[in-house]
């Protein structure tokens, strides 16, 4: 059932105090542009702290969708960059639980485990428990 008038709408709930607050910022042009310089400041602050977490240790992704949400709640543009960045990270679910590239991938990791294990053993059985640093015929590497 389609609504076609606003008198048709199921009355909504009463606004929360942080929505009656933020209409009365709204309703102060100064007070308006400062807020949204702060919401900018620390969604920009967080945002450039995920891409600097992409290449040091840290949960990089998480704050540059926590980022993207904290602009979002101001700016269109950003609402919009979370948005395909949802879709983008459903694609991405989609394809990594697809059956058939499951199968390859568990097939991968288990080939990489085994060199692994054959490279640690095949040390093992060359030097024993010594750590390569502490080798004292290095023979084998020339």
């Amino acid at each position: 059932m389609a609504i076609n008038h606003e008198k048709d709408a199921p009355p909504d709930k009463e606004p929360g105090p942080f929505h009656r607050f933020r209409e009365r910022v709204r309703r102060n042009a100064v007070l308006n542009t400062a807020w949204r310089a702060g919401v900018f400041t620390v969604g920009a602050a967080v945002l450039v702290g995920g891409l600097i977490m992409m290449v040091t240790p840290g949960p990089g992704l998480v704050a540059i969708v926590l980022g993207l949400a904290i602009l979002a709640t101001e700016f269109t543009w950003a609402k919009r960059a979370l948005h395909r960045a949802k879709d983008a990270a459903e694609r991405a679910k989609n394809k990594a639980l697809d059956p058939r590239k499951k199968a390859r991938n568990s097939l991968l990791a288990l080939a990489g485990a085994a060199l692994a294990t054959a490279a640690v053993v095949a040390y093992l059985v060359l030097y024993g428990l010594v750590l390569p640093w502490n080798i004292e015929d290095p023979t084998f590497w020339n």
